[in-house]
């Protein structure tokens, strides 16, 4: 059998060790820079100052450029022989892990799906996946051996916007594709590096249409935001909290609570004394849950509107009743009418058991856009970017996936409501 090829040749050069010394610096930065700070306990609106930043006339605004790498690697002739032809994964390998585990599984599928339709001319494509319980810490030494070690020609995976950070620190340098699936942290995209897209939309195209419903819904009464202090939350509720500024609304008060909390009694009390009309939940899929439950147990029966993760299996497993009339961002639903989306569900559900959730559908995505990439560009990684790029539009089951100037997927999307335990579109206006 011949011996596999290595784009970056065999071993670690010291280039690359002093590579992987630098990323892990940066590393550490980063991560001092994204810890949280305490929650607070209550922050009382209006304050405009802190609700969206003064419009400014920037110097340069990377969300109008489009970032072209114009460096080596093009001519650089495909390895004669390989056994099989390798793509990065960065995240849990795990099927029984509650937020990836869909991820992993799609992506496994659309991996078998590839090799069933001959693969990259003849030849098997293998996920190798890395994964860390401290993303921050072995995460990124984890990247780099993909790159350096297993000479994996593009990455994909992240199932949140701290890993898919971490990720694009590592290919900036290495110099290969990453496509992040189910991030809409758009700061990922806003660093003007080539080599980076992302196949949900970003929060601020998610946020808008939701402070629309929510003011809607309120229909001149106070409304209130809880969120968490995890990063993505954080990150929504200021493009919320922006997007609530721009048509002069205002919540009557934001309540922060730290992840994995499970006493909510101050927050409840919050509430009950602010009596708001309408409640913002802003939280990861099992924080959300636990606080939707806690409200509703406590006899806090108005309308919530929930964040992107709010479509995620977990959430609507865990909350259950209570998750009945929650409105959120709809970013993908097993019941879309499109006929490659209801095929993919199905064929899911019949290797798995189990339906899937918008985390399944867009890296199901985005594995296969890389395969396509590959394909069409053959083994060598500045050109598989080049195919990336210029795949768009690229049609998935998600729907039409169209590279905005960031790389980032600048579809737009609906809302979507739970009942009786399934998701329907929110007709547009209501």
């Amino acid at each position: 059998m011949a011996a596999r090829q290595s784009p970056c040749g065999t071993g670690v050069s010291p280039v690359a060790r002093a590579t992987h010394g630098v990323l892990c610096c940066i590393a550490c930065v980063l991560l001092a820079c994204c810890t949280a700070s305490e929650p607070s306990d209550v922050r009382t609106e209006p304050d405009a100052a802190a609700s969206a930043p003064a419009e400014r006339s920037p110097f340069f605004d990377a969300r109008t450029q489009t970032p072209e790498y114009a460096g080596p690697g093009r001519e650089d002739a495909p390895p004669s022989e390989v056994d099989e032809v390798r793509i990065g994964w960065f995240g849990p390998s795990d099927p029984a892990h509650a937020t990836a585990g869909q991820m992993w599984q799609a992506a496994s599928m659309a991996i078998e799906e590839a090799n069933a339709a001959g693969g990259y001319r003849g030849v098997p494509i293998r996920l190798v996946p890395v994964w860390s319980g401290d993303p921050w810490g072995s995460g990124i030494a984890g990247v780099t051996r993909l790159v350096y070690d297993e000479g994996v020609w593009a990455i994909v995976g992240a199932p949140d916007g701290p890993s898919a950070h971490l990720v694009e620190q590592v290919v900036a340098k290495a110099r290969l594709a990453f496509i992040s699936p189910v991030s809409t942290d758009k700061t990922t995209n806003l660093v003007n590096v080539p080599w980076i897209f992302s196949c949900a939309p970003s929060d601020d195209v998610l946020a808008p249409p939701l402070a629309r419903e929510i003011v809607s819904e309120a229909a001149g009464r106070d409304f209130a935001v809880v969120s968490c202090i995890d990063h993505d939350s954080r990150l929504f509720v200021a493009e919320l909290l922006a997007a609530f500024h721009a048509i002069s609304a205002f919540p009557v008060a934001h309540l922060e609570y730290r992840g994995g909390e499970a006493a909510f009694d101050r927050y409840l009390q919050r509430l009950r004394q602010t009596r708001p009309a309408v409640v913002a939940l802003i939280a990861g899929p099992r924080d959300a849950a636990r606080f939707l439950i806690a409200m509703r147990r406590a006899g806090l029966w108005m309308p919530v509107f929930g964040g992107p993760s709010t479509g995620h299996r977990v959430f609507v497993e865990e909350a259950g009743h209570a998750a009945e009339g929650v409105v959120f961002p709809l970013l993908w639903a097993a019941a879309d009418d499109r006929e490659s989306s209801v095929a993919f569900a199905r064929r899911f559900e019949d290797r798995f058991g189990i339906m899937p959730d918008y985390t399944a559908a867009y890296t199901y995505d985005a594995v296969n856009l890389i395969v396509d990439a590959i394909r069409k560009a053959g083994l060598n990684r500045a050109l598989i970017r080049d195919a990336v790029r210029e795949l768009s539009p690229w049609h998935g089951v998600t729907g039409e996936v169209r590279w905005g100037p960031t790389g980032r997927n600048i579809g737009r999307i609906g809302l979507g409501i739970f009942r009786q335990g399934r998701v329907s579109p929110v007709p547009s206006p209501r």
